[in-house]
């Protein structure tokens, strides 16, 4: 079988001496020694000041909500994943969709100031399959109408825009360290802020609010990531650079391989470094779209409709139409993409798809 996605796992020798690591200090949670030195393997990296690692990548969303929305309106993308509108509704915010762009898929940031309202506190954007959203046109946006930004970074581990991590930007970024991403933790996720202030706020919110072993600074949850999950990442990260390789290369060679006549594929934004996290088509149809998936099933390829449903059209929210969203949540298949894929079995997707 040819599934979606495959997890990238480490030489399990590798995994073994870390965790090997942790039985000897017999500490396997409450940000043991991996769980620190990760994240300092992390931030050099990426080159970031700041990232607290979490037990998933839908935790760290919750409090920056909790922390920054103060239960009013987002204003946020119809184009994600579920966690991300789901968030804004579990911390009892009210989403506010606005479409995206047709060719980024990125909310589009010209039909954001229409959306705000005196109930807005934040605008919550995703950067989709790692394409990063117009930042500069969001920020200025916030700051004249006094809003803050988050956003959703899940897809973007390793993407640079403009010479810096896609992380330094909004008032905080997340991102998602599950096993399908490229690079993982098993499960987990990270956060990230540049303001001193949120630092502190994200780092005791993420430990039950602690301040010491008998103290509280405010309000937390659990989001905290155990030695087991931090001994996967550090096995993982020594090979990044190989996986970005091996991803690049499917990339290409389906660039190389699809007849794009009849397809749209995801157009990267300038100034971009890109991850190649997915790769997306756009299809003349749903019922096209549906005819490739089925024929592609009948031999054991399983791409994706990712995403779909469009979120405005989910059953807990407000229904409002998103035209451009929902026309590409019906039309858009990832195809498979890790590293290992081989050429003639991404030629033999080809040539079912033409």
């Amino acid at each position: 079988m040819i599934p979606v996605t495959k997890t990238f796992l480490p030489p399990l020798e590798d995994y073994n001496l870390w965790v090997k690591r942790a039985f000897d200090n017999q500490w396997l949670t409450n940000r043991g020694e991996l769980v620190n030195l990760l994240e300092d393997k992390l931030k050099a990296y990426l080159n970031i000041d700041w990232i607290t690692i979490t037990n998933n990548g839908t935790v760290p969303i919750q409090m920056a909500l909790k922390l920054l929305a103060k239960g009013g309106e987002i204003i946020t993308t119809p184009f994600s994943y579920v966690a991300t509108t789901a968030a804004i509704v579990w911390e009892n915010c009210t989403p506010v969709f606005v479409d995206i762009h047709p060719d980024y898929l990125t909310i589009d940031e010209t039909k954001i100031e229409n959306a705000i309202t005196a109930n807005t506190t934040c605008i919550l954007a995703t950067h989709v399959f790692g394409n990063p959203c117009n930042v500069e046109a969001i920020e200025t946006i916030a700051k004249k109408h006094n809003l803050h930004v988050i956003y959703d970074a899940a897809h973007c581990f390793g993407v640079n825009y403009k010479g810096k991590s896609i992380f330094d930007y909004g008032d905080i970024s997340t991102c998602s360290f599950h096993a399908t991403k490229l690079f993982h933790t098993a499960e987990g996720g990270a956060m990230f802020t540049k303001n001193s202030d949120l630092k502190h706020q994200l780092f005791y919110s993420h430990n039950f609010g602690h301040d010491g072993p008998l103290a509280f600074h405010g309000l937390g949850v659990n989001g905290k990531i155990s030695e087991l999950q931090a001994a996967m990442g550090l096995s993982v990260l020594p090979y990044i650079d190989e996986i970005l390789a091996g991803r690049k290369k499917v990339v290409d060679t389906y660039n190389t391989m699809l007849d794009f006549s009849r397809l749209r594929k995801l157009k990267i934004r300038e100034n971009t470094e890109w991850n190649y996290s997915y790769y997306p088509v756009i299809i003349e149809s749903e019922d096209k779209l549906l005819k490739i998936q089925r024929e592609l099933n009948e031999i054991d390829i399983m791409p994706r409709r990712y995403f779909y449903p469009s979120l405005n059209t989910l059953p807990y929210v407000k229904h409002t139409d998103m035209p451009v969203s929902e026309n590409t949540a019906k039309s858009i298949l990832c195809l498979p993409l890790y590293v290992g894929l081989e050429a003639i079995q991404i030629e033999k997707i080809a040539r079912i798809i033409k």
